[in-house]
């Protein structure tokens, strides 16, 4: 449900943190985003902890959860993002929205979300430059991979491999059997 219409990214920045938290902004409206239930914080959790301690030990990036970036006017924060090491000093810390896109977004589909729109998620963030998009569907146990080189419907027995994150790669029904 729409909470205001007509903004910008400059306005949605402004906003206080109790009005911008749990929202997005689309096409100029603040949208509600769905809360998690636990399944989908500790898979979100467990994915910021093995990326981000691959990427650091390697000094590949930075791997960091819901931080919202502008994606051409419009504010999102998909669940996990990748930083390579050329865009990590890019991020400014004194801003809510930063204003350059990731290398990697990942996104966990919610009980209140839909397939669909993580889908269409998907599309906007590779067409502002995201080299690589996951949708992780924990119900279903698959997983959906859009990059510059892939498209692929993935299961359980198939590996998360993120091109963006060099040799990391994990069995996803690990992923998924950890909680």
């Amino acid at each position: 449900m729409a909470a205001a219409t007509g903004l910008t990214i400059d306005d949605f920045e402004r906003l206080p943190d109790d009005v911008a938290r749990n929202h997005e902004l689309v096409d100029g409206e603040l949208v509600e985003v769905s809360g998690n239930n636990p399944q989908h914080n500790l898979l979100r959790c467990l994915l910021v902890r093995l990326l981000g301690i691959y990427a650091e030990e390697r000094q590949l990036g930075l791997v960091v959860d819901e931080q919202e970036y502008d994606f051409d006017g419009n504010a999102h924060g998909p669940d996990v993002t990748f930083l390579s090491a050329a865009k990590r000093p890019l991020l400014n810390m004194k801003l809510r929205v930063q204003r350059f896109v990731p290398d990697l977004a990942i996104e966990i589909v919610s009980p209140n979300d839909t397939v669909e729109n993580l889908v269409n998620k998907a599309h906007r963030y590779r067409k502002c430059g995201v080299h690589e998009v996951w949708i992780f569907n924990i119900e279903s146990r698959e997983v959906y991979l859009y990059s510059e080189n892939r498209r692929a419907i993935l299961d359980e027995t198939d590996e998360f491999r993120p091109e963006t994150i060099p040799g990391f790669s994990m069995r996803i029904g690990d992923l998924f059997d950890r909680y």
